[in-house]
């Protein structure tokens, strides 16, 4: 697929896409705390939990894929605004609902809401930056991620009481406020996608690049594990820090707090991820940050004050930062250039599938050895998408290395006296 670009004055799509984007995500992040809050007031226990947290990312995970290949053949803006459609419904009615079931149901749906935005506007950062402009502009994208993780858990905090069996209330009222926040992200969905002329043509289904020889670029498997570790261990950090305050007598609105300031710290890193990448280089900064957030994930499972919590999530949201833009770059780069959305989607699946099986696996272990043990499994995870970014970095460092000429034959003297 051919696209030749409009010239469009600025950045100012970025802007108002990290903008949307913040608003969106503003939404889901206040969410999902909430909705672990009014299932337990609702009698969840950890493996209820955990499934709830599951069938977030279940619908996306059969839904990715067809996603990105229309978005492949096609215009990537009107992803957007169904993307907010489902996240406002998808809030609005888990608050309404009242049982465990109704309220799962309704988290599937917020998720492919979700995932559809997600999808939209990656493939509009891939499509409308220059190879030389993804890392910075997938890094500010992902600011807007950011920011709804730092304001939402506050919000979702400041909102839910648990005094005189308040809970269920107020975390009702916490989605219903989540769903509001997400509809104001329309005010600034308009004209983000460039025009393309000519007109972008449908390729035939039979044109289409198989997923297999995708996922056989070399680099795109790195980094869908490098990304689904990541957000991994940013999704079980939600869910399951307030079940983590529960039991050690912490309130929800400091639980809030502690949530929002490792989004602080995910930001201060992506406002300095170019100098960092100018100093250490693609491989050693994620592979460091990776190996740092798996030894201070583990490290959450220690009983410590809430003092050194804060220190601790403060620095983990800093390394955390890294995987997720230098992921969708390694991806975007590493894929055939006809099936980036594509490929972009099987990141997406990668990290649903995470969100299945990460949160479903942390409350079966919850269950066993108690609410902190998901951390460790957190830490396990990291540790191996350290080891990835090692081995990648080595792969393309091999792959980029000059080859050496073979020396030339010698040639003979011609006799100019033979006929």
């Amino acid at each position: 697929m051919t696209v030749t670009r409009t010239q469009e004055p600025g950045r100012s799509w970025l802007l108002r896409l990290v903008i949307a984007f913040a608003f969106a995500q503003g939404a889901v992040s206040m969410a999902r705390p909430a909705v672990s809050y009014r299932a337990l007031s609702l009698g969840a226990d950890e493996r209820a939990i955990g499934v709830i947290t599951g069938v977030y990312a279940l619908l996306p995970l059969f839904a990715a894929v067809p996603l990105g290949r229309r978005t492949d053949h096609g215009r990537c803006a009107p992803l957007l605004p169904i993307g907010v459609v489902l996240i406002a419904g998808g809030c609005a009615l888990s608050g309404r609902a009242g049982t465990l079931t109704a309220m799962a149901a309704w988290s599937g749906v917020m998720g492919l809401g979700h995932l559809c935005f997600v999808i939209g506007a990656q493939s509009i950062v891939a499509r409308q930056s220059a190879p030389a402009e993804q890392d910075r502009n997938f890094g500010h994208f992902t600011i807007g991620a950011s920011l709804g993780q730092l304001i939402g858990p506050v919000a979702a905090g400041y909102v839910i009481s648990e005094r005189d069996g308040a809970m269920a209330r107020t975390s009702a009222l916490a989605l219903i406020v989540s769903a509001a926040v997400a509809a104001v992200s329309f005010v600034s969905l308009w004209r983000i996608e460039h025009r393309s002329a000519p007109t972008t043509r449908r390729a035939d289904p039979a044109t289409k690049v198989p997923v297999g020889r995708i996922l056989g670029a070399r680099g795109v498997p790195a980094g869908i594990f490098i990304s689904l570790a990541v957000l991994s261990a940013t999704d079980i950090l939600t869910a399951y820090l307030p079940v983590v305050g529960e039991h050690r007598g912490i309130a929800p609105a400091t639980i809030g707090l502690l949530l929002s300031l490792r989004a602080a710290a995910t930001i201060a890193c992506r406002l300095v991820m170019t100098p960092m990448l100018r100093v250490l280089g693609r491989t050693a900064l994620l592979a460091t940050t990776c190996l740092l957030a798996g030894m201070l994930c583990a490290g959450i499972a220690l009983p410590v004050p809430v003092a050194a919590l804060a220190v601790m999530l403060a620095v983990l949201g800093f390394c955390l930062g890294v995987g997720q833009p230098l992921s969708m770059t390694t991806v975007v780069q590493a894929a055939p250039p006809e099936a980036r959305s594509t490929a972009l989607a099987l990141r997406l699946t990668g990290n649903r599938l995470g969100q299945v099986a990460a949160p479903a696996s942390a409350g079966l272990i919850a269950g066993v050895a108690g609410t902190a043990a998901p951390f460790v499994m957190l830490g396990a995870l990291l540790l191996a998408a350290a080891g990835l970014g090692v081995r990648g970095g080595r792969a393309r460092n091999a792959e980029a290395a000059p080859a050496v000429p073979a020396p030339r034959p010698r040639q003979r003297p011609v006799d100019r006296n033979r006929t």
